[in-house]
């Protein structure tokens, strides 16, 4: 934690934390309503978006669900964009700030510092005693560092080939491991390349957040091949560590076409009267990736990886 020594630092709380992601990610999931959702908040809690313009003067609503079950709602309006440098919003609902966040690339790293000013030394005395800001906001930003590293750090990618595939993604809420074991027992299948991956084989790095014991256990990628070549793939998504799983929505079919044409091509008509969940476009793990729920409830996630000779 670092404070300011400038005119405003007896109404103002800041924290700056070195992220051991490319600032092209930061900035994907600081900014998109589909990635925010899941590690936004304090300990605990869960969130619902119902609009983010990620522009001048766009609205950002968003309901807090503490964990006793109370709602906390929250409305923002932005007030400056700066793609990949800077993002300031006024929170409207008490308590009234001013949050800057600014993004600075470190080369596959991002230096993030985020402010939240108060308009008097006493609002600010009085939003810590009410709740605990300064704590909330410390635990959002290694919240914010767990998404990067549970959800978007993969192993290497385990295709030899250009050769489209199909496979099945799931998530689940820790049990990974066991569910897998299960199904390698009932299909007699095959784990690909070197089997679990966990949280922790991820290296440390400086500002990275403490995982416990039972955390560096958690899956982060496996593959097993059970039947007619098809392959299922999975990682743990807990909630300790900001994700909300819901039954139905923790399964894809997940298409790695040929070609990107073919990509965009099968993603076009698969959302025509559905919902995109992330759109498609080129990601930090060099991948052309998007995902969307169609027009029947079925998930999908389409990824694209041009192999590197």
């Amino acid at each position: 934690m670092t404070t300011t020594a400038n005119d405003t630092a007896d109404r103002e709380i800041v924290i700056s934390r070195l992220l051991n992601a490319p600032i092209e990610l930061v900035w994907e999931v600081w900014t998109n309503p589909a990635h925010i959702k899941n590690w936004w908040g304090p300990d605990g809690f869960s969130n619902t978006i119902s609009k983010m313009q990620i522009q001048p003067e766009g609205e950002w609503n968003l309901t807090m669900h503490g964990p006793d079950g109370t709602d906390y709602r929250n409305e923002s309006i932005f007030k400056e964009i700066i793609v990949h440098k800077k993002l300031v919003y006024e929170h409207k609902t008490g308590p009234k700030f001013t949050a800057t966040i600014q993004f600075e690339s470190k080369g596959n790293q991002t230096q993030l510092h985020w402010q939240m000013l108060f308009p008097t030394k006493e609002e600010l005395i009085q939003t810590v005693k009410t709740f605990n800001a300064a704590e909330g906001l410390k635990q959002n930003v290694t919240k914010l560092e767990a998404y990067l590293q549970a959800k978007f750090a993969r192993q290497q990618e385990l295709k030899t080939s250009q050769k489209a595939r199909v496979t099945t993604y799931l998530n689940f809420p820790g049990t990974t491991e066991v569910a897998f074991i299960f199904y390698k027992e009932v299909f007699q299948g095959t784990f690909l390349g070197d089997g679990f991956k966990r949280l922790g084989d991820i290296k440390g790095h400086e500002g990275m957040p403490t995982l416990s014991e039972e955390e560096k256990k958690l899956i982060l990628h496996i593959e097993l091949e059970i039947m007619g070549g098809h392959v299922l793939t999975a990682t743990d998504a807990p909630e300790s560590m900001g994700f909300k799983l819901i039954q139905g929505d923790n399964m894809h079919i997940h298409l790695e076409p040929e070609s990107r044409a073919e990509t965009q091509r099968l993603f076009i008509a698969l959302s025509a009267g559905g919902k995109i969940t992330m759109p498609l476009e080129d990601m930090f793990f060099d991948a052309y990736y998007g995902s969307l729920t169609d027009q029947y409830g079925i998930n999908w996630m389409l990824t694209y990886r041009e192999l590197k000779q």
